[in-house]
């Protein structure tokens, strides 16, 4: 049977007041196939993922896919401030979509992260119940990408010159209780100690895991949980893409080779 093509995408906010939750859905040409809720990158990462986001959640209805983009507590057009946010919120919200999209399909979605939206759908996996799991270029060791979100407050402070110093004092600045803004963002104690925690080693998934890696080759962290995962028995494959880190790029850039890559494997 040939497809039918999929509706144009369907903007609407899912509840309301402090609760409401801005949502795009993708509705799945016919014959359905399944169903996948997207998890958005940390901060600024999600703008400048948007537009891969948009091209894969636009292939994958095309392809017989419904797919649920949100946007979680304090991010882009929901409610509630950044600062407000914590990681419980966000796994919270994750429960509410996914409830959401299996509704209106039917039948039980699956988890599709990027980066830091990848390892939220990792950790929500070990108490709900996604059927498989699409992880792009997850964040594998929270330590490490604090450190990396913290260089940007570095950098606009113009401390360069001392910027280990400087994110060590605002790592600990946080830990011990204190806001920081960082690049427009308003950084709770508890968020940052969350991320700081997370450690995708001890989150082996028990269901199917299709997790790809942009660049030439595997980075030695992104091989060291998947050879933990794997002793753990999670049913991983492992993928790599070759094109740009779109979410860092400073113009909006596209991944061609992940939208292939992806298309081949989900579809």
């Amino acid at each position: 049977m040939i497809p039918s093509s999929a509706p144009p995408p369907r903007p609407f906010f899912l509840n309301a007041g402090e609760a409401a939750r801005f949502c795009l859905y993708h509705a799945a040409a016919q014959p359905y196939r399944g169903g996948w809720l997207y998890v958005h990158p940390f901060a600024e990462e999600l703008n400048k993922s948007r537009r891969m986001a948009a091209l894969q959640a636009r292939a994958l209805a095309q392809s017989g896919f419904a797919v649920l983009q949100m946007d979680l507590y304090g991010c882009g057009d929901s409610a509630g401030d950044f600062g407000d946010a914590s990681w419980q919120v966000w796994l919270d919200d994750i429960q509410l979509a996914l409830a959401w999209l299996a509704s209106e399909t039917g039948s039980p979605p699956g988890l599709w992260g990027l980066r830091l939206g990848a390892s939220l759908a990792v950790d929500y996996a070990r108490c709900g119940a996604p059927t498989r799991l699409l992880l792009w270029q997850p964040v594998c060791q929270g330590t490490q990408y604090l450190r990396q979100f913290l260089r940007l407050k570095v950098a606009g402070d113009a401390l360069e010159q001392n910027s280990g110093a400087g994110v060590a004092a605002m790592r600990q600045s946080l830990l011990d209780g204190t806001v920081l803004e960082i690049a427009g963002y308003q950084l709770s104690p508890a968020l940052a100690q969350a991320i700081d925690s997370l450690d995708l080693c001890c989150l082996a998934p028990r269901m199917p895991t299709h997790w790809i890696e942009i660049g030439a080759q595997c980075p030695p962290a992104a091989q060291g949980v998947a050879d933990a995962w794997r002793a753990a028995g999670t049913p991983l494959e492992f993928d790599l893409a070759a094109g740009p880190s779109f979410w860092a790029t400073q113009e909006i850039t596209e991944c061609p080779a992940l939208l292939s890559l992806t298309a081949c494997h989900v579809c």
